[in-house]
């Protein structure tokens, strides 16, 4: 995933101000001082004041210009990995000059290149961490979030542009003046009738494995940890016959040796319909399913925000992943827990998936685009006024039929409190609320509209899931001018 192009910090005052008070670290100096190397013109407009922000394919400084009519304005400067390609960075150019700079969306001012460096200037917008406030906004807070949000997924989507990263820190947020800006086209794709003419050209360039635009295969066996492998009561494992396995098994349940001669190289054993993974119709998920052969398909995005058809490597893959990301924010948002899921590897994300939206809900969603899923367990599918609820604690753990993966999610220390008594709970992320301040905030009358809407967004299948159209149409948001 790439850095966002705007950094931790919620203004450059608190930037300056930290600089006045303690050294800028020496490795930092040494990055800025490199991209002057690099860049020499940028040193001729910019003072750059630090490092905001760093992902794997590009790193973001906040720096400071002076404009023509004498005032000063702030910038952020994300320079790209030399290896990008140009067709990647020029996609993502276009993304931002043909739908940036309204309805939401960041814009560009400029853009420099030296060779095989290029760094893009977008404005500098003050904002919130999203894991600093999400325990202290109200719900009139979250509709407002959740509904601009939209607006930027509307407006990207009538382009054709797939952003395939949305996440809190790709959408900046300023509580006080209800600013919002979606941000980080990096992993932009466009759909087939796209209005991004180099977006195009990616729909064919993607479609070969690149390390320098994928990321790394979580699902392989050098990624595995011992001990990774087990989920709680849960199992899960594709219906397809892509495990390669170290014997062959005959007819009569036997292990037979694979022999080969020593001018010829082994070939992959086939795989009999009666053999079964290690894991099978027990509660984890086993090495041979983690490094089961792999299927060509985007999955690009950040874990936890995956659509099901990304997580099970659907090929065609449109802007309803957006959606299903933005629900994950919304669910987020009305739990007051952030990040809400939280897996190292695809199957075991999609379990977790599956432990809110049911086991036969999912199985069934899997069919219409194509995926086979076999859980060993059947789960029902939950109720997420009640699952919400009582994360926000709003409800009593003990009033409630949780699966055990949410009781063990609750904090050490509100365990440790008095189970009857609602108003000591705590809140999954965030400061400690009491009912009344909760109540103040307006999470006791959170309308049903809300997880309508919710769940909607949440809709296993790509083909029903709402678009962002239909959702600034919800009636929950009647009150709100478009």
């Amino acid at each position: 995933m790439e850095a966002a192009p705007t950094g931790q910090r919620s203004s450059h005052q608190s930037v300056e101000k930290g600089r006045s008070r303690h050294k800028i670290p020496r490795h930092v100096e040494t990055d800025i001082a490199y991209l002057y190397e690099v860049l020499p013109q940028l040193s001729r407009i910019f003072r750059i004041i630090d490092k905001i922000g760093e992902g794997t394919f590009s790193t973001v400084y906040l720096a400071e210009a002076q404009m023509t009519d004498g005032s000063r304005r702030m910038f952020a400067l994300k320079h790209l990995i030399p290896t990008s390609h140009p067709v990647r960075i020029a996609a993502e150019l276009q993304c931002l000059t043909v739908a940036g700079g309204t309805e939401n969306v960041m814009g560009v001012t400029y853009c420099f290149r030296k060779e095989h460096h290029v760094v893009i200037v977008m404005p500098y917008m003050e904002h919130q961490t999203f894991v600093d406030i999400v325990g202290s906004l109200s719900f009139e807070d979250v509709k407002h979030y959740i509904f601009h949000l939209l607006k930027a997924l509307r407006h990207i989507h009538k382009f054709g542009i797939i952003h395939r990263d949305i996440k809190p820190t790709n959408f900046l947020f300023n509580q006080q003046r209800r600013e919002y800006t979606l941000v980080d086209f990096g992993l932009a794709q466009g759909t087939p009738d796209t209005q991004i003419e180099l977006l195009k050209e990616l729909l064919g360039l993607d479609k070969a494995p690149r390390s320098v635009f994928g990321e790394k295969n979580i699902n392989g066996t050098n990624s595995h940890k011992p001990g990774t492998d087990k989920v709680e009561g849960l199992l899960l494992k594709t219906k397809r016959e892509e495990v390669i396995p170290r014997k062959i098994v005959s007819s009569k349940h036997r292990s037979v040796p694979v022999r080969t001669p020593l001018n010829q190289k082994p070939k992959p054993p086939t795989v009999s319909p009666m053999l079964t993974c290690n894991c099978f119709m027990t509660d984890r998920v086993c090495n041979v399913c983690l490094s089961r052969k792999q299927q060509v398909a985007p999955r690009a995005g950040t874990p936890g925000f995956r659509a099901p058809e990304v997580l099970t490597k659907c090929p065609n893959q449109g802007t309803a992943i957006d959606m299903w990301s933005a629900g994950v924010i919304l669910l987020s948002l009305l739990s007051g827990r952030y990040p809400f899921f939280k897996a190292s590897d695809d199957l075991i994300a999609l379990t977790q998936i599956m432990t809110i939206r049911g086991s036969r809900e999912t199985k069934e969603a899997a069919k219409t685009f194509g995926k086979s899923i076999v859980c060993s367990r059947e789960l029902p599918r939950l109720d997420l006024r009640i699952l919400c609820e009582t994360l926000r604690g709003l409800r009593s753990w003990d009033d409630t039929s949780l699966p055990a993966e949410f009781q063990a999610s609750r904090n050490p220390a509100e365990v440790k409190q008095d189970a009857g008594s609602p108003t000591k709970k705590r809140m999954s992320s965030g400061s400690p609320r009491s009912i009344a301040e909760l109540q103040e905030m307006g999470w006791d009358k959170v309308p049903d509209n809300a997880y309508d809407l919710l769940d909607k967004l949440l809709d296993l299948n790509p083909a029903t899931r709402i678009t962002a159209s239909t959702a600034l149409q919800h009636p929950l948001f009647k009150d709100m001018t478009d």
